[in-house]
């Protein structure tokens, strides 16, 4: 868990619309979020940090979605090498986590190549024309204690107010996210 240099999109970067199954087989198409600003987040099950902030970020994302934002996690991680990745893990880390929004799984990563993430835990915020608004981290702190910054809220709380976002783009950290 090191941070490291995220690929940065151009922010402004209209992102394509993707299809993929959650963990249980049901399709969700990113068209279903039309018109409204959508958060994608790359975790999966075996990180750390993903297990270290599920809980707040499942109730942080309550939170937005009352406020009008939709919001999906993907999986792109390669669940041959790491088994708990796979749909079982991704329905039990739901269940444990409390969340709220679809989980998908990306197993040919063809949505990961087309945001680039480099980490699990990497969000995209995009607007309600699917333009890049924000890209990076949840927060600064690596430990709860330890939170300074909560660069994801900022830059939602900015996104869903008309505001430019303040901050735009932070460096995502976590564990890698290998893109074959």
């Amino acid at each position: 868990m090191t941070a490291t240099p995220s690929t940065m999109l151009p922010l402004g970067t209209t992102i394509p619309a993707f299809r993929l199954p959650t963990a249980t087989g049901e399709m969700v198409s990113s068209d279903v979020y039309n018109s409204r600003p959508l958060l994608v987040a790359f975790i999966c099950h075996h990180c750390p940090f993903v297990r270290h902030i599920r809980r707040e970020f499942a109730r942080f994302t309550s939170e937005f979605q009352e406020r009008g934002l939709a919001i999906v996690a993907i999986n792109s991680n390669d669940s041959v090498a790491f088994p708990e990745d796979g749909p079982e893990g991704m329905q039990q880390e739901s269940r444990e986590a409390g969340y709220t929004f679809p989980y998908l799984f990306d197993e040919g990563q063809h949505v990961a190549r087309a945001y680039g993430p480099t980490r699990t835990f990497h969000v995209f915020a995009l607007d309600r024309e699917r333009r890049l608004q924000y890209t990076g981290r949840f927060d600064d702190a690596r430990v709860a204690a330890s939170v300074t910054t909560h660069d994801l809220a900022n830059a939602l709380d900015d996104m869903l107010a008309g505001q430019p976002v303040r901050v735009a783009q932070t460096k995502a950290f976590g564990c890698s996210l290998d893109i074959l």
